[in-house]
């Protein structure tokens, strides 16, 4: 079994990397640039230069590589970007998704795509795989869309929404928690949405889960988040709590009192209950993702 990776030298894309070779299963990981994996020792290991978004591209790896599985995990993910560059978001997270659909159908490669708790509207939270999306802003709007597309393929499919996702960063990104950390240590002022509400998810637990949907080759939509319902601010308190920083740099703000180019869901967070009862999924708590994440 070949699986190809897309974004593989994203924060996620580290992991399900690592996870696959402990696997023994051979990776191939693909990104616009020059790899900025640690694995190019590994015989399981691979790395081609792919941009998605090219269809010349793609159908020249894919008709060299022929994969039995492709992970797109790639994307323009930053709501903000998304929102003040609208057609290069349609064309990094619909038309890419499109164009690796297109290729993967002529392999009837098993195809699982990353998508995202804000393809929903926010109104009451904890949304369930039968819950009917309803984006707020840009970014949803281009996952929703490259969902449909995925719902399309004649294919075996997945599609793997998760939820603000942290952990310890091997591949140079910044997520939340390690804003968080540099600015506590800098003793710079922070504000952070008290009133919004996500189940943050342990980067290492969502690369589990996806494994986990390949080996079981599991179809159709999954909901792989964490368990506990925090906002951004408890989790700020908390990283602040853990590593016995300073919080009162900390302040609460409100999508009222504090304005972004891309609107937010208020509330999001994910009902996990299939993905624990047919992948065997189960998600570690916050405070042992913070251990992980800062040990």
């Amino acid at each position: 079994m070949k699986i190809l990776i897309t974004g593989a030298n994203g924060f996620l894309g580290y992991y399900l990397v690592e996870q696959l070779l402990q696997k023994k299963i051979p990776v191939i990981a693909t990104g616009k640039g020059e790899c900025r994996l640690p694995f190019t020792h590994d015989l399981n290991f691979q790395w081609l230069t792919m941009d998605f978004t090219d269809p010349f591209s793609i159908h020249d790896v894919f008709e060299n590589i022929k994969p039995d599985v492709v992970i797109h995990s790639g994307a323009m993910s930053k709501p903000d970007e998304c929102e003040m560059d609208q057609m290069k978001a349609y064309l990094v997270n619909v038309e890419g998704t499109v164009q690796l659909l297109i290729n993967s159908e002529e392999l009837k490669s098993f195809f699982v795509f990353l998508s995202t708790d804000f393809v929903f509207d926010g109104k009451r939270g904890m949304y369930s795989e039968e819950d009917v999306p309803d984006p707020v802003n840009y970014y949803g709007r281009t996952k929703l869309e490259a969902e449909e597309a995925v719902k399309e393929y004649g294919h075996d499919w997945a599609i793997v929404r998760t939820v603000l996702v942290y952990g310890k960063n091997h591949s140079g990104h910044n997520n939340l928690l390690k804003i968080v950390r540099e600015k506590l240590e800098k003793g710079e002022e922070y504000s952070v949405f008290d009133d919004q509400v996500r189940t943050p998810t342990y980067v290492e637990d969502l690369a589990k889960g996806i494994i986990s949907i390949i080996e079981k080759k599991a179809r159709g939509v999954f909901h792989l988040s964490g368990k506990d319902i925090l906002s951004p601010y408890q989790m700020t308190i908390k990283t602040a709590e853990h590593l016995k920083l300073d919080s009162s740099v900390i302040k609460k703000v409100t999508a009222v009192s504090f304005s972004q180019p891309a609107k937010r869901p208020l509330k999001t967070g994910l009902i996990i209950d299939k993905a624990r009862k047919e992948l065997g999924y189960e998600p570690i708590s916050f405070e042992e993702g913070l251990k992980k994440t800062f040990s």
